[in-house]
C-alpha cells in the first residue's frame, strides 16, 4: 500500500508569515509624488511596470510556500503488513435452495426474499474478518465450493453478489454441504476451524447424513455453528403465472432437532432467525465467539521528498534577490 504525508504537518504553521508579509508590503509602500494628471504617465510607462514591481513580493511568497513545505518533510512511502499467524479459517456454508424464495425477511420495510437479507448480513461479517480466511459452500440438491479459503475478502464479496437462488438446486443437502466444507478444512494446522452452516429447510437431498458428517468434522476438531433462518408457520411466496405474480402462503418444514444436534456434536451452537434483527445478531455472537487471536508486523519505508520543494523555494528566493538588487531596484 503506498502513501502520501508529511512528517512534520505542524510546520505549516509558518504560512502565517505570508499575511504579515503582505501587511509589511502595504504598509511600507514608498511615498507617491502628486500629479496633476496622469494622462501623461500612463502614455510613459508600460502597462506591465506595475507587474513587474510586484514580483519581488510575489517571488517571496511562492518562496515561503516552497520552503515551508519543504520543512514539513513530505514523504512518498510504502506500506505492508507480514501477517504472523492466521486467525480462524470458517468455511460458510449457505442454503441457496428454492425455499429460500420465501418473503418473509425485510429490508427498508420492503418485503424481500430471504436469500437477499442473508447476503447483506454474511456480507458484513465477513468484513469484520480482516484476518481470517474465509471460505463458501453453497448447497441445494448438490453443494460445491464457491469460494476457496482466502484473505481476498473482495473476492469472496463479489462471489456472494452473484449468488442466486437454485444455483445448486432446489432441494437441501445439509450433510453433502458439511462434507465440503469439511474438506477444505481438516488437513490446514489452524488454531481454530470453523463451519457456518446457514439453512431454512431440512435435509432431503444428498448421499450423506448430516450427523455422519457432523461427527467427521468433530474428528477433525472443527467446529459448526447453525442458523436456522426464516419465520414459523406459512410464508409468503410470489410465482408467476399467466395472470401475472401472485402472492402464495405456503409451509416450509425445517428439521431444528437435526441442526441442534449438528451443533452439539461439533461443540458448536445452534441459533434460530426469524427476522432481519435477529440474522444480524446471531453473526455478531458468532463473531465474538470465534475471536481471532492474529500477530503481524508492518513493514513500511519511505523516500523523503524535501528536496522538490526546497530547492525551487530556494531558487525562487535568489532570483527576488537578484532582481530586487538590479533591474527591479528601488531608488529613494
Amino acid at each position: 500500500m503506498t502513501y502520501f504525508q508529511f512528517a512534520n504537518p505542524w510546520l505549516f504553521l509558518l504560512l502565517l508569515t505570508i499575511p504579515w508579509m503582505l501587511y509589511q508590503h502595504r504598509r511600507n509602500r514608498p511615498a507617491a509624488f502628486h500629479f496633476s494628471s496622469l494622462h501623461t504617465l500612463k502614455r510613459i510607462l508600460p502597462s506591465h511596470v506595475s507587474f513587474m514591481a510586484q514580483a519581488p513580493l510575489i517571488l517571496r511568497c511562492l518562496a515561503v510556500i516552497l520552503i515551508v513545505t519543504a520543512l514539513a518533510r513530505p514523504q512518498e512511502g510504502r506500506k505492508s503488513t507480514e501477517i504472523l499467524t492466521h486467525g480462524v479459517d470458517i468455511m460458510l456454508a449457505l442454503d441457496t435452495s428454492g425455499s429460500m424464495q420465501a418473503m418473509d425477511f425485510k429490508k427498508k420495510d420492503q418485503p424481500v426474499d430471504r436469500l437477499t437479507i442473508v447476503k447483506d448480513v454474511v456480507s458484513e461479517f465477513i468484513d469484520g474478518r480482516e484476518f481470517d480466511r474465509i471460505g463458501m459452500v453453497v448447497f441445494g440438491n448438490e453443494a460445491f465450493t464457491q469460494c476457496p479459503l482466502t484473505l481476498d475478502h473482495n473476492i469472496l464479496q463479489e462471489f456472494l453478489k452473484r449468488l442466486d437462488i437454485g444455483v445448486a438446486g432446489d432441494s437441501t443437502a445439509i450433510g453433502s454441504a458439511i462434507a465440503i466444507a469439511v474438506k477444505r478444512l481438516k488437513d490446514l494446522e489452524s488454531k481454530s476451524k470453523v463451519i457456518i452452516l446457514l439453512t431454512d429447510g431440512r435435509n432431503n437431498a444428498g448421499s450423506i447424513p448430516p450427523r455422519q458428517a457432523a461427527e467427521i468434522a468433530a474428528t477433525f476438531g472443527i467446529k459448526i455453528y447453525t442458523v436456522g433462518v426464516g419465520t414459523r408457520g406459512k410464508v409468503p411466496f410470489v410465482f408467476d403465472s399467466f395472470l401475472g405474480r401472485q402472492l402464495v402462503m405456503q409451509d416450509v418444514e425445517m428439521d431444528e432437532e437435526s441442526l441442534k444436534e449438528i451443533s452439539a456434536i461439533t461443540n458448536g451452537k445452534y441459533f434460530r432467525a426469524t427476522d432481519t434483527d435477529s440474522l444480524k445478531q446471531i453473526y455478531a455472537q458468532i463473531d465474538q465467539l470465534e475471536k481471532s487471536e492474529v500477530k503481524w508486523i508492518d513493514h513500511s519505508e519511505h523516500k523523503e521528498l524535501f528536496p522538490y520543494f526546497l530547492i525551487p523555494g530556494l531558487l525562487l528566493l535568489m532570483t527576488e534577490i537578484l532582481l530586487t538588487q538590479t533591474r527591479l531596484r528601488r531608488i529613494p
